[in-house]
């Protein structure tokens, strides 16, 4: 499954060019484990990002968690990349919720939809886009919407032929936003 994933992340790759990469970042200065100051002689390097931690725990507790992490078993950056330029050619061609990207950056909403689900699943690096009531408020969306773009990641996922347990987690993350997404309270019951 992670070799099919990858092997069709590096065929929708090849289309991005060398200016749409962006550069890995800083050396951290704050562990991202304690959150007490980092040691740059100790670090470990987590797709192509380099990570300062304040001790040896930090790390090792680092890499646990990205081995552990729902987002490290369905592949990765590569895989994540991947399943969302397949999920928007889903998306885009339904007529149901279509319209809501006509006006759409589709290169920035690839982008942070590619953030916002590689946090959500465990990634290491966070979303920095508007949290999810603000950038769906102007939206005029219900629970068939929710439904839909749900039923085209879940497509995604199959087609790309992920495990049914992983598909199981993922979609229980992307389930547990409904609320958000619909600017609902969070008691309310879909």
């Amino acid at each position: 499954m992670k070799k099919a994933l990858t092997l069709l992340a590096l065929s929708l790759c090849l289309s991005v060019s060398a200016a749409e990469t962006a550069a890995p970042a800083a050396l951290n200065t704050t562990c991202p484990i304690s959150g007490k100051p980092a040691n740059p002689d100790i670090t470990t390097v987590y797709e192509d990002q380099k990570y300062a931690f304040a001790d040896e725990a930090c790390r090792s507790n680092f890499q646990a968690a990205r081995e552990a992490s729902l987002y490290q078993k369905l592949g990765g950056k590569a895989a994540i990349d991947a399943a969302v330029e397949l999920f928007y050619v889903k998306v885009l061609a339904d007529k149901r919720v279509n319209h809501f990207f006509e006006d759409i950056s589709m290169r920035k909403q690839k982008r942070l939809q590619k953030e916002f689900l590689s946090a959500a699943l465990g990634s290491p690096v966070p979303y920095k886009g508007k949290d999810l009531r603000s950038a769906h408020a102007d939206i005029d969306l219900n629970d068939s919407h929710f439904d839909a773009i749900a039923e085209h990641l879940q497509a995604t996922l199959e087609e790309l032929k992920v495990d049914a347990a992983l598909i199981a987690q993922a979609m229980a993350i992307v389930g547990s936003t409904r609320n958000a997404v619909l600017n609902r309270p969070e008691s309310a019951k879909p």
